[in-house]
């Protein structure tokens, strides 16, 4: 049983159990930003560059050309999908920037709750005996 209890033990500790609720909430956290990238920000994007569709930019390595990627590839050719590599950073930079912005506006209210003054504090444990045992000497 001693396996089972320094398991248990080692589960319990704040650092797992804060790991484990970060890991939960940033998996959420990431499905809200992919929803916020993906179904508003791309569109715009996409209205900004024309409607080009990234993912479907290629280069073929055979010298052929091909209309559309999936054709290039029913054909067999080798190609270099560089459209996916100039997505997956215009997500990252969108990506970021919403962190960015999140994070931001976390650590301004951290901030506001620091400013908070705080209470006067009074006088000590020592102070006090003190100020007693000078009134006893009088």
């Amino acid at each position: 049983m001693g396996f089972f209890s320094d398991f248990k033990a080692s589960l319990m500790k704040g650092d797992v159990l804060s790991l484990a609720t970060a890991v939960v909430i940033g998996g959420a956290f990431g499905k809200i930003v992919g929803s916020a990238v993906d179904d508003v920000i791309m569109p715009i994007v996409g209205l900004l560059t024309g409607g080009i569709d990234f993912t479907q930019k290629f280069v073929t390595l055979d010298g052929n050309s091909y209309e559309t990627l999936a054709a290039a590839k029913a054909a067999g050719a080798a190609v270099i999908t560089y459209g996916n590599l100039v997505q997956a950073i215009i997500n990252f930079i969108i990506i970021a920037f919403f962190i960015f912005v999140v994070l931001r506006a976390a650590e301004k209210a951290k901030k506001k709750e620091e400013v908070a003054p705080a209470a006067p504090a009074g006088p000590t444990q020592e102070e006090l005996l003190t100020q007693i045992r000078d009134l006893l000497k009088k």
